[in-house]
C-alpha cells in the first residue's frame, strides 16, 4: 500500500463519520489513491481499525453495494471504477465545491463580450410585442393569464394574454484546464494535488452538464505536457517530475486555436516554478535551482503568444512564496490575464467564482 501524508483534519473526518457519508469519504480516498478502488477500501478498513469509523459499519456490504450500483466493477480480480462511478465522483466534487460558494455566485454565465452566441432564458416574463418569435412565448403562463381572465369553462387565448420569456445572449467559451502534476504538488508532506483534482473534476462536471455549448480540455504537465480525458482525472497522479510550464501552455494554446468558440482561456493550477523547457532542437533543458533565466524567458514567450492569439491565462497559484509569485505576476502582465494566490482549500471557490463572474450578461430580449 502506498502512503501519501497530508495534514490530518479531524474536524472534517468527524463530520463525515457523524453523517456516515461513506460514499463521500470513499470518493475523497479515491482521489488520494489515484482511482485505486481496492486501496481506498483498504484505507477505510484501516480507519475502522483505528476507531475513526464506527465498528458497526459493514464495509464488506458497502463494497458489494458499490458493485450493485455499478459504480465499481471487478476486473482481473481487482475492483475498478466504472464510467458511472467516474461521473459520480465528479458530481460529488461539484456538490462539495458549490456548497462552499455563496448563493449569489451561482447561476448561468452570461458574458460582456461580443460574439456569436445563443439565447438563454431568464426567469422573468413580459407581455408579447410585435416582432417576438413564437419560440419565446411561454404558453403555460399565457394560458394561465387567459384562465384568470375568463375562468375555466369558457376561455379564449388573445394577444394580451401572451407572455414572453425574456432572454439574454451568451457566448460559448473554450477552456483548457492546465494541471501541474510535478513533484512539488506533494512536497513537504502537503497534499496539493488531491484538492486540485477535486476542483478540476467539479469544474469539468459543471461545464459538461450546465454549459454544454462550452468546450473543455484537460492538460497535465510535469516534465512534459499531455492531454488527458476528463474521465482520467481521478487517476492522475504526481510523479518525480520537474515543471514544464512552457509545454503545458503551448499544448493548451494549440488546442484552443483549433476551437471555434469566441472566448478562449487557460485555467492553470500550479504551485511551482518552471524548471524545464524543450529547446527548439528537441533537447530537454532542466534546472531545478532558482528561476533559471532561459526557462523563465521561454515560458514568458508562451504567455505573449497566447495574448496575441487572444487567449487569456488565469493562474491559480497555490503557494505563498513571494519569489514565485513575482514570476506569476510577470506572466500575468505579459498575457493581460489574471492571477490568484490562494491555498488549496480555497482553490475551488476562486476558480468557480472567476469562471462565472467573467461570463457577463450582454443583452436582454
Amino acid at each position: 500500500m502506498r502512503f501519501r501524508y497530508s495534514e490530518w483534519d479531524e474536524v472534517k473526518i468527524r463530520r463525515l463519520l457523524g453523517n456516515h457519508d461513506l460514499i463521500r469519504m470513499f470518493n475523497r480516498l479515491l482521489l488520494q489513491t489515484n482511482g485505486n478502488v481496492d486501496e481506498a477500501l483498504d484505507w477505510m478498513r484501516y480507519m475502522q481499525e483505528q476507531g475513526y469509523l464506527p465498528a458497526d459499519i459493514d464495509l464488506g456490504a458497502f463494497a458489494k453495494q458499490l458493485e450493485k450500483d455499478r459504480l465499481v466493477q471487478k476486473k482481473d480480480g481487482r475492483l475498478s471504477l466504472t464510467p458511472k462511478g467516474e461521473k459520480q465522483i465528479r458530481q460529488d466534487m461539484l456538490d462539495i465545491v458549490f456548497s462552499s460558494l455563496k448563493q449569489d455566485s451561482r447561476g448561468e454565465h452570461p458574458t460582456g463580450r461580443e460574439g456569436a452566441g445563443a439565447n438563454e432564458y431568464l426567469p422573468d416574463r413580459r407581455p408579447f410585442s410585435f416582432g417576438d418569435t413564437a419560440a419565446d412565448i411561454d404558453f403555460n403562463d399565457s394560458i394561465a393569464n387567459a384562465l384568470r381572465r375568463d375562468g375555466l369553462n369558457d376561455w379564449t387565448l388573445t394577444e394580451p394574454d401572451l407572455s414572453v420569456k425574456q432572454t439574454e445572449s451568451t457566448v460559448s467559451t473554450a477552456t483548457v484546464l492546465l494541471l501541474d502534476i510535478s513533484h512539488s504538488m506533494v512536497l513537504y508532506g502537503e497534499d496539493r494535488i488531491t484538492p486540485a483534482k477535486q476542483v478540476a473534476m467539479a469544474f469539468a462536471e459543471m461545464i459538461l452538464t450546465r454549459f454544454r455549448r462550452d468546450a473543455l480540455n484537460v492538460v497535465v504537465f510535469g516534465d512534459d505536457a499531455q492531454e488527458i480525458k476528463v474521465a482520467d482525472l481521478a487517476y492522475a497522479g504526481v510523479g518525480p517530475y520537474h515543471t514544464n510550464t512552457q509545454a503545458g501552455l503551448r499544448m493548451a494554446r494549440d488546442i484552443l486555436t483549433r476551437r471555434h468558440q469566441h472566448n478562449k482561456q487557460i485555467f492553470m493550477i500550479t504551485d511551482g516554478k518552471p524548471s524545464v523547457i524543450r529547446r527548439p532542437n528537441g533537447q530537454i533543458y532542466k534546472n531545478p535551482i532558482g528561476l533559471d533565466p532561459m526557462i523563465v524567458n521561454r515560458t514568458l514567450d508562451e504567455a505573449v503568444i497566447c495574448r496575441k492569439k487572444k487567449i487569456t491565462i488565469t493562474t491559480f497559484m497555490v503557494t505563498s512564496d513571494p519569489y514565485l509569485q513575482q514570476f506569476v505576476r510577470r506572466l500575468t502582465e505579459l498575457n493581460h490575464g489574471r492571477a490568484y494566490f490562494t491555498s488549496s482549500d480555497q482553490l475551488g471557490g476562486y476558480i468557480f467564482w472567476d469562471f462565472l463572474k467573467n461570463r457577463r450578461r450582454r443583452s436582454r430580449g
